[in-house]
């Protein structure tokens, strides 16, 4: 499988932007649609560095033709038509969105054409993406990336295609506009004062999209981009991201001024706007409107950008906001990369802490101090669980603590883990769950253990071993420590792991060698038995039996045991029956 390099580094991210930036300027240059076309096919070759792209556009009968294409060899292939409702091509526009094949004539899912086939094999195409041409609310066509070779393509090529297909769709629907306006000149004079106008509106529209692409290739962040839209246009204009938190705003309005119940007209309209996918205005209750447009690559909604004015907008402005979610989705996608990157360096590292143990290199080191980390001041690890989500769902709410704690976070064997500094221990594991709680809205155990010479190793697995027992004895909503279950500490420190095999050989031994000759689970049975205070017929609906089974069970633990141990002092017993279920809880 051919696969390009890792794209993920933030300065290799940050090139494909630039590139994308650059090459939606130039786009925007051009006023002849063949010049378009080829424009796009072009720069996307170049962007996304597949043997070859083509671009087709779509008929009034719904098939798609073969417009424009770069690194392509065969003349068939070039002037190809793919008919309504067949291959890739048609579930990008049918379903307005990217799709990709690993291998075009494996994709058992794809209807074919003999005659596309054809040209197909001709060219020699295996992997293909595509992403859909969207220009006033329809599809005009789609853009392709093939390869010669078997490929996956990743997700942020796919992102990076779709942005980029944005831009496109919008330069090559102006140019055709462009040419209609002439041609509607030349056969009709007295339409020249609405197509005037229509230009002005687009060179308008146009010439915010443009300052703002300018305001973000010179290093601009998501404030420096709402001051911006917001002196273009007047107001405030304030940038969300796809959880409605506030990542920036510009303008001179104090939100503190806003009249009562104008949060709540702004959440319809942000509502009404990723509903239709087009720019949406409704009145507050000042007499200002307020305005919304999505942000989105692809399918992917990325944020929301919001505007407050006390006029009621123009064509130019719905035109002007939706132009600049392009641009706001491009910087959004760029500071997803890099924090994506940061994640996954400080989970690398933290991984490679843990298995090399107490000896930290000199490499090590120089890494963590480029994190602002101090791998000396790490004295806590934290283990998250939480029913229903995954430890890399937990590790997205962990991050944040990290940076802030200037610590590591990340997945280790299958676990949610956070190496931090902190003071005490408890308060430490109180209030990393208080937030892991709130992030994810559902109930979280969270377990810390004090870190001893750097040995992450040791204080991962009794947390780990801990957290075990504390979800096995029933508790799913707290923070603690190990400390706090030291009672169980038999069970989940691998260090006492010998203790606790010579004292179940002395307390159960003949137990657990009949279980594991017969396959019988009579450990399970009295632990069943003593966690119902010895009441049979409870105990018998526990494990599911009836009670004569349920009777012969404990006979038969009687005489494995070589006592009658409900008439003996059954503390040892007990103590043994409940450590085995834990121990089997922490090696589960």
């Amino acid at each position: 499988m051919s696969e390009r390099p890792d794209a993920g580094s933030r300065p290799s991210r940050e090139r494909e932007l630039a590139s994308l930036y650059a090459t939606a300027r130039s786009l925007t240059a051009l006023g002849d649609v063949e010049d378009v076309l080829e424009s796009i096919v072009r720069h996307a070759h170049d962007l996304i560095g597949t043997d070859f792209t083509y671009l087709s556009l779509l008929g009034d009968d719904g098939t798609l033709s073969i417009t424009a294409s770069e690194g392509t060899i065969s003349a068939a292939f070039r002037s190809a038509r793919i008919p309504p409702h067949t291959g890739l091509g048609s579930k990008v526009v049918d379903t307005r969105a990217a799709h990709w094949v690993e291998h075009y004539f494996e994709g058992g899912h794809l209807r074919h054409d003999p005659g596309f086939d054809a040209v197909v094999d001709s060219e020699g195409l295996v992997a293909l993406l595509g992403v859909p041409l969207l220009a006033r609310d329809r599809v005009i066509g789609a853009l392709f990336a093939a390869h010669r070779s078997r490929r996956r393509f990743r997700t942020d090529e796919i992102a990076l295609l779709s942005a980029f297909a944005d831009h496109a769709a919008i330069a090559l629907d102006n140019a055709r506009l462009y040419e209609q306006s002439r041609g509607a000149l030349a056969e009709l004079r007295s339409a020249y004062r609405t197509i005037e106008e229509q230009m002005a509106v687009m060179q308008r529209a146009q010439a915010v999209h443009e300052a703002l692409t300018g305001v973000v290739l010179a290093g601009g962040g998501p404030l420096v981009v709402a001051s911006e839209l917001a002196g273009q246009m007047g107001g405030q204009v304030e940038i969300l991201d796809r959880d409605g938190a506030l990542l920036a705003r510009g303008g001179a309005e104090d939100p503190a001024s806003r009249e009562p119940g104008s949060d709540e007209v702004i959440a319809g309209v942000i509502e009404q706007a990723r509903r239709t996918g087009r720019a949406a205005t409704v009145p507050g209750p000042d007499g200002r409107r307020h305005s919304a447009a999505t942000v989105r690559a692809g399918d992917s909604l990325l944020g929301t950008v919001v505007w407050s004015h006390s006029q009621q907008p123009s064509a130019v402005d719905a035109r002007s906001l939706e132009l600049a979610t392009h641009v706001v989705g491009l910087l959004i996608l760029k500071d997803n990369a890099v924090a994506d990157a940061a994640e996954r360096l400080s989970g690398e590292l933290l991984t490679e802490l843990i298995v090399a143990g107490p000896q930290v290199s000199a490499t090590q080191r120089t890494r963590a101090r480029s994190r602002g980390v101090d791998l000396d001041a790490l004295n806590v690890v934290v283990i998250a669980s939480a029913d229903g989500a995954s430890a890399a769902s937990l590790v997205r709410h962990l991050h944040p603590i990290a940076r802030q704690e200037a610590g590591l976070a990340g997945e280790h064997l299958g676990r949610a883990v956070l190496i931090a500094a902190a003071g005490p221990a408890e308060a430490f594991a109180r209030a990393v769950h208080q937030r892991l709680r709130a992030a994810s809205g559902q109930p979280v155990t969270v377990v810390c253990e004090r870190v001893t010479g750097h040995d992450w190793a040791r204080a991962v697995s009794r947390a780990a071993g801990c957290t075990a027992v504390v979800r096995h004895l029933g508790a799913r909503d707290l923070g603690t420590t190990t400390d706090r279950f030291a009672l169980y500490a038999l069970a989940f420190d691998a260090d006492r792991r010998d203790e606790l095999d010579r004292f179940l050989a002395d307390a159960i031994g003949p137990l657990l060698d009949y279980d594991t000759k017969r396959s019988t689970d009579l450990v399970v049975t009295l632990d069943a038995y003593f966690g119902n205070d010895g009441n049979l017929r409870r105990t018998a609906q526990a494990l599911q039996v009836h009670l004569n089974t349920l009777l012969k069970r404990l006979d038969r633990a009687a005489d494995v045991l070589g006592h009658d141990w409900r008439a003996a002092d059954d503390l040892p017993l007990r103590l043994a029956i409940r450590l085995e279920c834990l121990r089997r809880a922490v090696l589960r």
